[in-house]
């Protein structure tokens, strides 16, 4: 498929613009290249017909980024059909805690083709073992009845503060592995509706939050390659909405999170390098199991995307 060929000078040129409140971040090569090295996380090496190869970036983290494998076994169902389908619709399920140390290999399952629709199934395995399960669902483009819901009235990114710069106001009162994090260069600019104190234990009725978010620098044009961004970024925020009823967070010492399953559906096309609003909210927490959901809009209020997931939200 056209993954990863260069972003046109016009394209550019259309997303490195200066915000008024906050000076955008998109000038730096630095960021740009945090970008790069997501989309080359999302590039698979070829192994065989239908087995691929994934890496885990050189960071200090005890397990993978669920985000990460979603992202990798899309593409690696992605490489299999051809360009004229779009994934709509997949399913995954978190099995095992992946090994950032060693690479992941995916197997993808043909299951079937059909006229209009394909189904891949893809499983992501370490060390002879799986540790993701995903199906994954696409269509050829055919017009249809159109028909979404409304997006939020709020407020639009120009006018909030970036998370990143944030949090590092904040330096005083943070654990230095959070300070650490969150001074490193960002692939995604996020900038929440509300800003809430990351350690707050205040109990939020309703357990929703609302992030304006956006790759930091252009985006080849390749709407595999914008759905694979949206898929990595999408598993950032879903689970932390599990903890707003109960006046925790997600560095809490005395809880253990993981996401168990994760699903999204692709409406419309869009870019991952534009605003887009996460709209998210928890529905319900029972059995230390916390399942949210969310409608992700574009600036302009098209409903592109919408996802669930279900984690572990668990007192050690």
């Amino acid at each position: 498929m056209g993954y990863f060929k260069p972003a046109p000078q016009s394209t550019e040129a259309r997303f490195f613009v200066k915000h008024p409140r906050l000076s955008s971040k998109r000038h730096d090569g630095i960021v740009t290249s945090a970008v790069q090295q997501v989309i080359d996380l999302l590039d698979l090496e070829s192994i065989e017909v239908n087995i691929f190869r994934g890496r885990s970036p050189d960071e200090d983290r005890q397990r993978v980024f669920g985000g990460q494998v979603m992202g990798q076994a899309l593409v690696a169902a992605q490489r299999t059909v051809d360009d004229a389908r779009r994934a709509h619709s997949l399913h995954g399920y978190f099995l095992r805690p992946g090994d950032p140390t060693v690479p992941i290999l995916y197997e993808v399952d043909r299951i079937r083709d059909g006229r209009s629709f394909a189904t891949r199934r893809v499983v992501g395995v370490q060390h002879g073992r799986a540790i993701f399960n995903m199906s994954v669902s696409f269509q050829l483009e055919e017009p249809g009845a159109e028909f979404q819901l409304t997006m939020p009235n709020v407020a639009p990114p120009e006018e909030l503060v970036d998370w990143s710069d944030y949090m590092l106001t904040l330096r005083d009162e943070l654990p230095a592995h959070m300070v650490s994090w969150y001074e490193r260069p960002r692939p995604i600019e996020t900038r929440p509706v509300e800003l809430h104190h990351p350690l707050s234990r205040e109990r939020r009725d309703p357990p929703n939050q609302q992030i304006w978010f956006r790759a930091s620098a252009p985006v080849p044009d390749d709407l595999a390659l914008h759905q694979a961004v949206l898929t990595y970024a999408v598993d950032m925020w879903l689970l932390d909405c599990s903890t707003l009823p109960h006046g925790v967070h997600f560095n809490d010492p005395d809880i253990q999170m993981a996401s168990l399953d994760h699903t999204m559906w692709f409406l419309r096309p869009f870019r991952s390098d534009e605003w887009m609003l996460l709209d998210a909210e928890c529905i319900s927490t029972s059995a230390s199991r916390g399942l949210n959901r969310s409608n992700i809009y574009t600036a302009s209020g098209a409903l592109v995307a919408s996802a669930s997931q279900e984690g572990l939200i668990r007192r050690r």
